[in-house]
């Protein structure tokens, strides 16, 4: 029996070796006017960005640029927005990482309106989405976030009364996502390691969500798969084609199954977290994983033993461990998983809260008042989640 679920559309999607050669003819579905949002890092000034920038040239398109540093803040989106509304933009284009793609699936939302986007943030503003935009392309140059597949885009303000909140809509999920592995081939090993941790996280916590469904399970699953066969491996091996396809894979489908299965505690605490320090989304997921997984899978052996998600931990400890006869208990794959995710994070060299200038007092506001557990297979109470957290403090 299949039960009910609910299904968010996903893009046009382009994924394999070369795909990005198609973008002049993408982008000229929609106009010759566009507006390309990429990252200050080494990507757009190799000679893979030089060419897809000369390519765009000789194809005759006009094109305005907007560079991203940090994770997008609504002051930064404003300002891309006010420089050009006035540009009759056909098309915005997104090359980067996840911040990157999350400026240009905010600034195409917002170009139509023209108005302050704090204004429609979650939880924030007091304005609902429209859904309107400029048609939008997203072209990710690391593989984690999956943010070429959602439908949100995510803001963050660092300070006092600092925040980290979605501009979400349906119809924010981009137009085209064009997914060259080819593209990830240069990035640099510590991001590499902490956006695929941050996909890991995605496809677990998709997996495991109580709004998981028979779809978004054998997506997360082939994801699983993919991070099972490649993670490691394109760490130690960047230049690995076959390891960046898997997990360029991975990334893809851990957008589709967290905008459609939602997300867990690890994710509850980023988005707190962001409001707090200005540490990298990947790094912060990937320094939560193994703890939160842990205190889960130990309050389901205690308090639910029969639940759906303790027998996904179970499935997912037998292919980490690769015994593809399962002929240990089902304790030692869940303990055998949960070292593999300690490893990983010592051997990714995945920092501890403290290292980017979080204090105890503020780890405890952030787990007592600020983190929810939405989705998660545990309910945490509020001193459950501070111990948690100080453990990776």
């Amino acid at each position: 029996m299949v039960d009910p679920f609910q299904l968010i559309h996903i893009p046009n999607i382009l994924f394999g070796p070369g795909k990005i050669k198609e973008l002049p003819v993408q982008a000229g579905k929609y106009g010759n006017n566009i507006l390309l949002i990429h990252g200050l890092g080494s990507f757009i000034q190799s000679e893979k960005g030089r060419e897809i920038i000369s390519s765009l040239d000789e194809n005759g398109f006009r094109v305005s640029k907007a560079s991203v540093s940090h994770e997008p803040s609504p002051a930064l989106i404003d300002e891309i927005v006010q420089e050009n509304v006035s540009e009759n933009i056909d098309a915005v284009v997104a090359i980067g990482g996840g911040s990157v793609l999350d400026t240009g699936k905010a600034v195409s939302a917002m170009l139509p309106l023209n108005e302050p986007v704090r204004e429609y943030l979650e939880g924030v503003g007091s304005k609902k989405p429209t859904g309107g935009k400029v048609p939008f392309m997203a072209i990710p140059t690391t593989s984690g976030t999956g943010s070429e597949a959602t439908n949100n885009a995510v803001i963050s303000e660092v300070g006092e009364n600092g925040f980290k909140k979605s501009l979400r809509h349906n119809n924010y999920v981009s137009d085209i996502t064009l997914v060259d592995p080819e593209l990830v081939l240069s990035c640099p090993t510590a991001i590499t390691a902490a956006s695929g941790m941050d996909a890991f996280t995605q496809l677990l916590e998709a997996y495991v969500s109580t709004k998981a469904s028979v779809l978004t399970d054998a997506w997360a699953w082939e994801g699983l798969k993919a991070v099972h066969r490649s993670l490691e491996k394109v760490v130690h091996e960047g230049d690995n084609l076959d390891a960046r396809k898997d997990m360029a894979f991975a990334a893809l489908i851990s957008g589709i199954v967290l905008a459609n299965a939602g997300l867990g505690l690890v994710h509850g605490f980023a988005s707190s977290i962001g409001g707090f320090i200005d540490m990298p989304h990947g790094q912060v997921c990937g320094t939560l994983m193994a703890a939160v997984h842990e205190s889960n899978i130990k309050a389901l052996k205690t308090n639910d033993p029969e639940s759906p998600a303790l027998n996904k931990y179970v499935k997912v400890g037998v292919l980490f461990a690769g015994d593809t006869l399962q002929e240990q208990s089902d304790d030692y794959y869940l303990d055998q998983f949960i070292r593999r995710l300690n490893d990983m994070t010592e051997s990714f060299g995945l920092e501890r809260f403290s290292g980017y200038g979080l204090t105890e007092s503020q780890a405890v506001e952030i787990a007592e008042e600020k983190t929810g557990n939405k989705n998660n297979p545990v309910n945490f109470s509020a001193e459950a989640r501070k111990d948690i957290l100080l453990r990776r403090l």
